[in-house]
């Protein structure tokens, strides 16, 4: 039995790489080793010059507080004095090449700026995590902000395959190392001088956008992340807002990255356009839920799935995704488990997958495990968070028959509309045999956005009050699913879902999940009743 572990336990990675990306290059790289008492460069101290490779500074970009409304759009707990930025140490990384990075900074930022980059092929960074501790209370603990830009915005032509490979941003995690980045946002500041107000003055009609980083690691171009050549190297990101983000594309290729997330776990920001490819490495992604909301996985273009492990858990008590994507999931291999409050399309792609609703909330850390027509469990899972969906492919989807458990009790189906479907070529076909219900819609789906009837965030919490500490994370007390949270009286579930799986204490009446195979590849899932 192949197990998925609990969502804080950071995994081992088992994925080989090819060459060109399973290697930590070293020769010629600037070793960086970080320190509150000085930063040193290839044994030396750090420069002041802002014309050299790499020089330190206290000039963080952050929001800053007491503003008024034409300053930007921040809140009053996104704000951040001039004496808490200053203590802030911000570690410019200026020219091409490779960077070495290991030590501890509890304050302060590394910022990568190549002057004039953006169209300059040769403008290529790369940071290799080596065993680092960065903790930024103000603004993302890692940002790159001008390197070379390998993809285009063009939505006119953009395309769900991408090759990131001559991205300018480049991050390798070092095997036998683990790296806690702890890092918060920047919220949207205008540019002077571009702002344009209404009629009455008492709201910006008009402006343009000088700051805005939403996450803890942050990249303004397209990025890639890399393992070494064993594959074993940890990255923990921890974030009071989104964890992981780029502007433009994000393609993760290896190592072992956790995500503790208060907003979206990952998000790709280019509208029709970014693409967030996972071909390798393994990746957890926990959203707290303390802003209220997040997805796991959120690209505004498309979310390709090649390879690797993908664990996401969505914000419990708000419709959000484990998985989200506006322009189409496609899952072409590896192993997913995605569970949230709302299921997004997937749009297709060579590996089998199935969608499971439930008529309830299932309860954060309870096991849900397929066990196979001799009862033997084929595989289970025990989500980090409260969820009504839960999206799973890989070898779990196999042709024959299972049942559905949540620990000792077997779930049931309840409803009406079948909500398990399965993958294969993109096809979205019933097992042989199998009639839906009359007037089912397989394309009803719940809203994208907004709370569901009757979700809130939980009383009193504060999103201003996540730290968690680069050693470990724990959920806050406060975060429960509001009271009054149950399914309406005519049988729609949360976010408008009709029907879903629900608790079944046994007798001759159980439900039986048929995958069935056609042509050698997965044609559909589907959900029975047998008597």
């Amino acid at each position: 039995m192949k197990k998925w572990l609990a969502f804080l336990i950071a995994f081992s990675l088992c994925f080989a790489l090819s060459a060109a990306q399973a290697e930590t290059p070293q020769v010629g790289a600037i070793q960086v080793l970080l320190s509150d008492d000085g930063v040193m460069v290839n044994g030396q101290q750090a420069s002041s010059d802002p014309g050299a490779a790499v020089y330190t500074a206290h000039d963080i970009v952050f929001y800053l507080a007491g503003q008024d409304f034409t300053y930007g759009e921040g809140e009053e707990h996104e704000g951040h004095t001039q004496e808490e930025a200053d203590v802030h140490t911000v570690v410019h990384i200026t020219q091409p090449g490779t960077y070495v990075l290991s030590g501890q900074l509890s304050a302060g930022q590394i910022a990568v700026d190549v002057k004039d980059g953006k169209k300059d092929p040769e403008a290529v960074v790369t940071l290799v995590l080596n065993g680092v501790d960065i903790t930024c209370t103000v603004a993302p603990a890692i940002i790159f902000y001008n390197v070379y830009e390998c993809g285009s915005d063009d939505a006119e032509t953009a395309s769900m395959t991408v090759d990131t490979a001559a991205a300018g941003a480049n991050v390798v995690i070092a095997d036998d190392t683990v790296n806690n980045i702890s890092g918060s946002h920047v919220a949207r500041i205008y540019e002077p001088g571009t702002v344009q107000l209404s009629a009455d003055g008492q709201k910006v009609e008009e402006a343009k956008k000088l700051h805005k980083y939403d996450a803890a690691f942050y990249a303004r171009r397209s990025m890639n992340l890399n393992g070494g050549e064993k594959g074993n190297g940890i990255l923990n990101i921890y974030a009071d807002n989104e964890g992981l983000d780029s502007e433009l594309h994000l393609t993760i290729n290896g190592g072992s990255i956790n995500i503790f997330s208060g907003n979206d776990g990952i998000n790709t920001n280019e509208d029709n356009v970014s693409v967030t490819t996972v071909n390798g490495g393994q990746l957890t992604i926990c959203v707290t839920g303390t802003t209220g909301e997040g997805d796991g996985i959120d690209s505004n273009g498309w979310l390709v799935i090649n390879g690797g492990s993908v664990t996401s858990a969505a914000c419990g008590f708000s419709a959000d995704a484990g998985i989200d994507s506006d322009m189409g999931i496609w899952l072409n291999g590896g192993e997913v488990c995605a569970t949230g409050n709302m299921f997004d399309h997937v749009a297709g792609g060579d590996a089998p997958y199935a969608v499971f609703a439930f008529d309830g909330r299932m309860k954060a850390g309870s096991t849900i495990t397929l066990k196979n027509e001799a009862g033997e469990a084929v595989q289970s899972w025990a989500p980090a968070n409260d969820f009504s969906y839960l999206v799973i492919s890989g070898q779990a989807v196999q042709p024959g028959s299972y049942t559905l458990w949540q620990d000792d009790t077997q779930l049931a189906y309840t409803g009406t509309t079948v909500m398990a479907f399965g993958g294969g070529m993109g096809g979205m076909k019933p097992p042989q045999g199998f009639e839906p219900p009359a007037g089912f819609d397989s394309s009803r789906m719940p809203p994208q956005g907004g709370m569901p009837g009757g979700m809130q965030p939980p009383e009193g919490f504060d999103p201003s009050q996540m730290s968690p500490p680069p050693g470990g994370f724990e959920m806050p007390e406060d975060m429960k699913m509001p009271e009054g949270l149950e399914p309406p009286a005519d049988g729609r579930g949360p976010g408008g879902r009709r029907g879903g799986f629900g608790s079944h204490q046994g007798g001759e009446q159980q439900t039986v999940f048929v995958i069935t195979e056609e042509g050698g590849s997965y044609s559909g899932v589907g959900a029975v009743r047998a008597e």
